[in-house]
């Protein structure tokens, strides 16, 4: 039949025939098949078999059922794949998906198998299906590569947008460098990534460690993707994880931020107590701004810089590269008002260490000298799964609230929060090295710093939001 003889068609059925059952679904499955070829889209799953489709790595069992791809879990096996016969660069993809409660999955996108590479196994982004009191789903995983890039910590409001036990729609924007979820309209996570241009899409069935999760369902539907034609869907205002080098999105601009160091010169920053950038000690290099090793000690080869700027509430973000034993800090509220004796100068600190090789971790009280704690004070409570190695960029994230409040994040991971001022923050530092500087860390006001304590370090990508009180 014509495509322009179906709308007269439709008119002519009687009212109950549609109204009560018999072929409703059917009429509504080609209305939506129409719908999809005059907008762009195209059909990944013909709703009969598994056409278009080819399982990679694991054994886990797919099979269609009333017009549903199923997968199901099965012991002794890796997480599994169904995957795309063709690879995809730029699209718009959505499908919907309904599981059991206490089992995990994902669909892959831009994502690779290469014999050549780790045996073939999958790897590359993730969109996480997750029906656990975690609740992430929407989040993006790096599968067998960096982990999370973006975990739903970033953006708890799009935690409730899955709900569990009913078919769920999700849309995935890849189009460029920036690479945006949503979930049941709800606007989850956005990624600015170049790592991975184009890949295969992919069906994951986690693998499971316990035989009483054998056996368990993940159905996907109504899978389609749009090529052409491509505009990222307004209203996506969620944080930006940009992994772009010292690099703002228009998005970021929206919301606020602003490159604290622009990648390729001093500008904006000078030596903590000096006029001028360190004329030596510190490099510039591809877009790295380094601390050069000068064999360790606090301030005794270029010394710290500062931001010329002092800044009272903000969120801040730096990302840095330790090498192997590397001590260093990014310290605030900096007034340069202490006589330090050209020694680093003083001011909170959130510690930057390699906490497995530098002697300070085991110093200080309960481990408030390591990695991402308020140097000297409080202690960050990390996950080793969210921690990049040495040699790898670690993401740091400080935000100070208008009301004082102040936390710690670690690559998307809130680790620390405490109030300045407050009476557990006077009793920290009672206890701490800081105990006979006045009003320690309760400036209204102050430089950002980043430390040179002798070690090869490096950082790039500083951005900064200053935050007002609402």
């Amino acid at each position: 039949m014509k495509k322009h003889h179906l709308p007269l068609l439709l008119m002519l059925l009687p009212a109950t025939f549609s109204q009560y059952g018999c072929a409703s679904k059917s009429n509504e499955s080609v209305q939506l098949s129409e719908s999809s070829q005059e907008n762009g889209w195209v059909e990944l799953f013909n709703g009969k078999d598994l056409t278009g489709w080819t399982q990679i790595n694991g054994k886990a069992s797919y099979k269609v059922e009333d017009g549903a791809i199923v997968g199901t879990t099965v012991m002794n096996s890796p997480n599994s794949f169904l995957a795309t016969d063709k690879e995809y660069s730029d699209y718009i993809l959505e499908f919907e998906v309904m599981l059991d409660n206490d089992i995990n999955s994902g669909v892959q996108f831009r994502s690779i198998s290469d014999p050549a590479v780790m045996e073939g196994r999958v790897h590359g982004y993730q969109f996480e299906i997750d029906p656990s009191d975690r609740k992430w789903t929407g989040g993006i995983y790096d599968e067998a590569r960096r982990g999370w890039l973006y975990p739903l910590s970033l953006n708890p409001d799009a935690q409730s947008a899955f709900k569990k036990g009913a078919w769920n729609k999700a849309r995935i924007e890849a189009i460029g460098n920036r690479i945006t979820t949503w979930m049941n309209d709800v606007p989850v996570a956005s990624v600015v990534d170049d790592m991975t241009p184009k890949g295969i899409i992919a069906l994951q069935v986690h693998s499971i460690g316990n035989a009483e999760d054998a056996g368990k369902e993940i159905r996907w539907r109504h899978i389609r993707i749009k090529t052409t034609d491509l505009k990222q869907r307004e209203g996506h205002s969620a944080f930006v994880v940009n992994l772009v080098p010292n690099n703002l999105t228009e998005e970021e601009k929206a919301q606020g931020w602003r490159l604290l160091w622009d990648g390729k010169t001093t500008k904006g920053w000078r030596g903590a107590y000096k006029d001028a950038f360190p004329a030596g000690g510190w490099k510039i290099d591809a877009g790295e701004l380094q601390v050069l090793e000068s064999g360790g000690g606090e301030s005794v080869n270029g010394g710290d810089i500062v931001t010329e700027q002092e800044f009272d509430a903000f969120d801040l973000q730096v990302q840095f590269k330790l090498t192997a034993g590397a001590n260093s800090g990014i310290k605030y509220f900096v007034t340069e008002k202490e006589n330090v004796k050209n020694a680093s100068a003083i001011g909170l600190e959130y510690q930057l260490l390699d906490d497995a090789r530098h002697p300070d971790a085991k110093m200080g009280r309960d481990g408030n000298r390591t990695l991402a704690s308020l140097y000297d004070l409080k202690t960050s409570e990390k996950n080793q799964r969210f921690l990049k190695p040495i040699g790898e960029w670690n993401q740091a994230r400080l935000i100070v609230k208008p009301d004082n409040t102040v936390e710690h994040w670690l690559n998307g991971i809130k680790v620390l929060e405490y109030k300045r001022g407050s009476e557990e923050f006077k009793e920290l530092v009672s206890k701490s090295k800081y105990k006979n500087w006045e009003n320690f860390g309760e400036a209204a006001k102050g430089h950002i710093l980043l430390q040179d304590h002798g070690n090869s370090v490096a950082f790039r990508s500083i951005k900064i939001k200053e935050l007002k009180a609402i």
